[in-house]
């Protein structure tokens, strides 16, 4: 669980690409279900475009643009995946 002094990574970027924080300890708070429904969402979206991507890549016809194309998708979902990632493991509950 999230101790009181920390601050929740959010799933998506302020102004200027920084990163976003939810200080909250309500869990059932608006802004805390509706990250968790868009880290939903990313980690959804993610996993189609890995299936995706993998059709992509194996298809020796496909031409260098939609390459290019399906790599910069997969660079944009790593980085949400990340995100996800980071955010949860700041939440795990720390043994003291």
């Amino acid at each position: 669980m999230t101790a009181q002094h920390e601050l929740r990574l959010l799933p998506w970027a302020g102004p200027e690409g920084k990163p976003c924080y939810l200080d909250t300890d309500d869990r059932e708070g608006y802004m805390s279900r509706l990250a968790d429904h868009i880290e939903a969402v990313q980690l959804g979206m993610a996993a189609e475009l890995l299936g995706q991507s993998v059709q992509v890549l194996d298809d020796e016809t496909e031409d260098l643009e939609k390459m290019s194309l399906v790599a910069a998708q997969l660079a944009g979902a790593l980085r949400d995946v990340l995100r996800v990632a980071t955010s949860r493991g700041h939440r795990l509950e720390t043994p003291e």
